[in-house]
């Protein structure tokens, strides 16, 4: 799997409500840096299962809608008279 890249904009949302809760929810200041890298070892390591699990559930919704079209065109299907 790639690296997680967020673009500037969306990594500053990121930290800020990742120190927002931190302060709220644990009562610890983590900012700057430290939040940076925080961010950086949840992605790095918990990153990895929520892509995973994001591909094995768009499997699923793939494989359930072809499924779908597949009996739609059967039920649309013509029989077919012996010759």
């Amino acid at each position: 799997m790639p690296k997680i890249i967020f673009d500037k904009d969306t990594r500053a949302k990121l930290i800020g409500g990742l120190s927002d809760y931190m302060r709220t929810e644990l009562d610890l200041e983590v900012k700057g840096f430290d939040a940076e890298f925080l961010l950086d070892f949840i992605s790095e390591r918990l990153g990895p299962y929520y892509y995973n699990q994001g591909l094995h559930d768009a499997s699923a919704l793939y494989r359930e809608k072809l499924e779908a079209i597949t009996e739609a065109v059967w039920e649309i299907e013509v029989p077919v008279k012996g010759l």
